[in-house]
Formats: C-alpha cells, structure tokens, sequence
C-alpha cells in the first residue's frame, strides 16, 4: 500500500465488502423482473406493448448514462455517499410509481429516469470499488458483485407475480417495493470502503499472465476514450446486452405467447432466466480470469447463435428454459466479464470511471433489444438475434490481437505519458 486516502480503513475485511455490494445488487437487479410488471402496466395505462416497454428501455438508457458520472462521483465523493443516494433515488422513483397511473409519461419519470439514475449510481459503485480491493481476483470479483443484480428478479419476480399483484395491484405493489429497495441499498452502503492507493492483498504479486494480458498504465477517462480499444470494447457490450435484454423484457409474454400458460406459470421462466443471468456474472467472470476475456466473449456469442435460432420452434414450456437460461447465463456473463476486460485494457485505478462511460453500451443495447423484439414478431427478432450474434464473433477475436503492453509503447513512442 502506497498510503491510505480519507474515509478507508487499511484493516477493513475485503470480503465483507463484497457481501454488502452482492445483496445491495440483489436490490437494484430487481429491475429485470420488468416482463412480470409489462402486461399490468399495459391494462393500467391502457398503452400498446412497445409503449409499455419503452419503461424498461428508460431504465437502461438512464442507468447507463448515469453510471458514467457515477465513476467520477465516486471517486470524488467516496463509495458510501454515492451508494446511499443511489439507494434513495432507485427507491423513490419505484415508490413515486405507485401514485402516477394512468399517466405513462409520469412512469417514464419516476421509475425510468428517477429509478435508473439511482441504478446506474449503485451498479457502478460497487464495481469500481472492488475492483480496487481485489487486484487479484478482478474476474471473479466483478461476477461476484453483479451476480447479485442478475439475480435480484428472481426474488422480485415470484413475490410479485403470485403475492404482490393480485393482492395489492399495480400501484401498491411500486409503493411497496420501492421502501424495500430504499432500505436494503442504503444499509448496505453503510459498509462501503475507499480502498488505499496501491492497495494489494497481503503476500499477493501478479502472475505471469496477470502482468502481460493487463496494461502497465493507468490510463484516464479522456485517454481511454482516445483508443479505439475503447470503442471496441463498447460495441462487444452493446450487442451482447441487445440480444439478451430484448428476451428479458418480454420474458413473460413470449413464454404465454409460445406455450400457452398463464402469467403465474410464465414468471418461472423470469425466475430461471434470472438466476442463470445471476450464475452468468460469476462463472463468466470467473471463467475469463483462467480463458481470457476475448475467449469467454466469443464463447458466449457461439453459444447464444445456437440458443436464439432453435427458440422460435419450441412450443413447450419446460424445453423453452433450456435456450432461454443459457441467454441469461450469457447475458449475465457480459457484465460479469468487461469490468475486468476494461480493467486489464486501461488499469484499475480509473476503472470505475472508464467502465462507467462504457455503460452507455448497456443504455444503447436496452433501447434497441427491448424495442425490437416488442415492435416485430417474437419469431422473426429471435432470427435477427442469431444473426447479429453471429456477426458479433468477429469482435472478441479482433481484440485478441490487441495487445494492451504495445499500446503503452506506441502511447510512450508517441510522447504520451
């Protein structure tokens, strides 16, 4: 350790840390329950479904934008204060919803913009700061922490399709949910740590693969966004979270739509695609500390070619869950994987920052999925998915061959710092 910055403590146990990001996660990842909420928002608003759904699109587009801002707040503000106003925004924008029907454009505001700032402040968070406390375990570390936000639906999903709807309806459920989730993040911010500078784990040294598939730089935001490297990395997250938010937000629906069971019996296909979402971040993670990040990308746009093709020919329901939790596994592995992808390209020091901005990818792939699959038949989009899936394959191998050692070279050759 080089020295301790204001508001950490040297002797704080990392894993506790951890735990706190993962349950605070769990909250702000109830977010992908949407398809559960998608049907009683089109009845309680009287809109089409693409009007419905542009509420989930809002969400992405201002998670994304936010968690761009977001690294640079908590590096300036510390983790704890920015946490506990995420959890204050996402908490009231969901609660607010409650008192707007029928007015959609009032939803669009409270649990679009107001809910998916607070998302997009929380999500980053807790990924920048780990980042910094596990220099050793990036890979699995960033699974770790997002998991718990792929898995958040499967909690809300369940709780509220069979107890919270029909009992409580549409706006009490929102009134409910949105003091739940106000409580859980900002209690869980209360653990929140700024690591020290330089901090590594007692007797840990990088490997040798560690120190030449990661950069010997810390690069800033604005030299980040200097490299292509960057947009690279941009575009692979953008189409991975469009080919698996689009299924996520008419998850519900599609599964009445191809197997003919009620809402009840579909929002255990919203259950399992969200845990598989949850498993994704952590094994992908994990997986890509030992594969590599490209090789774990391209694996999961092979795999998902596969899984979007065969869906439009299942009429059963309990066979709809195999392509339909591999999507998850995939889509999840996406946010589980390029923390550390950003952070072996550009250093850890400003990760939170340069993930953060490249989280618009995540805005970009929320809008055109949702969008998509919602403004064209659910058969012919699953087709257009496997294609731009195939098309994707390019991208992982092409970063392969870019080499974070040499840009430092060339940025060095070039008179830069």
């Amino acid at each position: 350790m080089n020295s301790t910055p204001a508001g950490s403590i040297p002797n704080t146990n990392r894993w506790v840390l951890a735990i706190a990001a993962f349950c605070m996660q769990l909250a702000l990842g109830a977010v992908y329950a949407w398809s559960v909420f998608l049907n009683p928002v089109r009845n309680a608003y009287h809109v089409s479904q693409p009007e419905a759904n542009l509420t989930f699109s809002i969400v992405l587009l201002a998670l994304g934008v936010t968690a761009g801002f977001g690294g640079y707040f908590n590096s300036r503000f510390g983790p704890r204060v920015i946490a506990t106003v995420a959890g204050i925004l996402y908490g009231l924008g969901v609660f607010l919803s409650g008192f707007v029907a029928p007015n959609i454009y009032l939803l669009y505001l409270t649990d679009g913009i107001i809910g998916g700032i607070g998302l997009g402040l929380g999500y980053i968070v807790a990924l920048a700061m780990l980042i910094k406390w596990f220099p050793d375990r990036r890979g699995f570390i960033t699974g770790l922490a997002v998991a718990g936000f792929g898995a958040g639906a499967a909690i809300t999903g369940p709780i509220a399709a069979n107890l919270l709807l029909p009992s409580l309806k549409l706006s009490g459920t929102f009134i409910w949910l949105g003091i739940v989730y106000l409580i859980i993040v900002v209690v869980a911010a209360q653990f929140y740590r700024t690591a020290p500078e330089g901090y590594a784990p007692p007797g840990w040294t990088p490997t040798e693969k560690q120190q030449t598939t990661g950069t010997t730089r810390d690069y800033t935001l604005a030299e980040a966004l200097r490299s292509p490297r960057w947009y690279l990395l941009w575009l692979i997250l953008a189409l991975n979270v469009t080919a698996g938010a689009a299924l996520i937000s008419v998850a519900s629906p599609l599964a009445q739509s191809f197997t003919h069971v009620t809402a009840g019996v579909a929002s255990a296909l919203v259950i399992t695609i969200s845990i598989f979402n949850g498993a994704g971040r952590l094994f992908w993670g994990w997986l890509s500390d030992g594969i590599g990040r490209p090789f774990a990308f391209l694996s999961m746009f092979v795999i998902q070619i596969i899984a979007f093709a065969l869906t439009p020919f299942i009429g059963d329901f309990a066979i709809l869950f195999i392509p339909a939790s591999i999507i998850g596994l995939c889509y999840g592995g996406g946010f589980g994987t390029m923390p550390a992808f950003a952070a072996d390209f550009f250093g850890s020091k400003n990760a939170g920052t340069i993930y953060g901005a490249m989280l618009t990818a995540w805005s970009a792939g929320g809008i055109v999925g949702p969008l998509l699959i919602a403004s064209i038949d659910y058969r012919t989009t699953l087709f257009i998915l496997a294609a731009l899936m195939l098309i994707s394959c390019a991208l992982p191998l092409y970063a392969r061959t870019l080499s974070p050692q040499k840009e430092v070279v060339e940025v060095v050759a070039g008179g830069g710092k």
